[in-house]
């Protein structure tokens, strides 16, 4: 029986969308290793975020927005209010609703965080001058505008894990 030698394999170099995981996994461990500190996660990160940029939001909303399951939410949302970082009033347009508001401790975390990203960003891209680094940021949101993927919205952030 013959054997056919197999086809030259280009490098992983050569495959963009390697090279982007291999980033997105180093740059994934290092926020969280670097959010450990503080004491959220990226998914905590990620509702506080959506609620900097729209106070007030109902559970249901939260979890539309990020795309996150309606019963992960109430989890989260529970533990961030635990932790004093919201806090769940009425809504004013649906009785059966709360809305869920950012409290003065987690508006005074969050630059805590955006100082957490700007040392991310210098540890993964110190390599590149601020011009490669704006370009390769254009290039990239053009990338995740194709894809159809939500702005702003880790994609990570829907997978359902158990509420502790």
């Amino acid at each position: 029986m013959a054997t056919t030698k197999p086809a030259a394999l280009k490098s992983l170099r050569d495959h963009p969308s390697f090279l982007l995981s291999q980033l997105g996994f180093r740059s994934d461990e290092r926020f969280a290793k670097r959010l450990e500190p503080i004491g959220i996660s990226a998914r905590q990160f990620g509702v506080l975020r959506a609620l900097a940029a729209t106070d007030g939001q109902s559970q249901r909303q939260l979890s539309a927005t990020l795309r996150i399951h309606r019963n992960v939410m109430v989890g989260m949302i529970d533990e961030l209010e635990r932790r004093g970082l919201v806090e769940r009033r009425r809504h004013p347009d649906d009785r059966r609703a709360h809305a869920v508001h950012l409290t003065a401790e987690a508006r005074e975390l969050l630059p805590r965080v955006e100082t957490v990203l700007d040392a991310c960003d210098q540890d993964l891209l110190g390599a590149l001058d601020q011009r490669d680094r704006e370009k390769l940021a254009t290039l990239l949101q053009r990338a995740i505008d194709s894809a159809g993927l939500a702005p702003d919205v880790h994609p990570g952030y829907n997978a359902i894990e158990p509420v502790t």
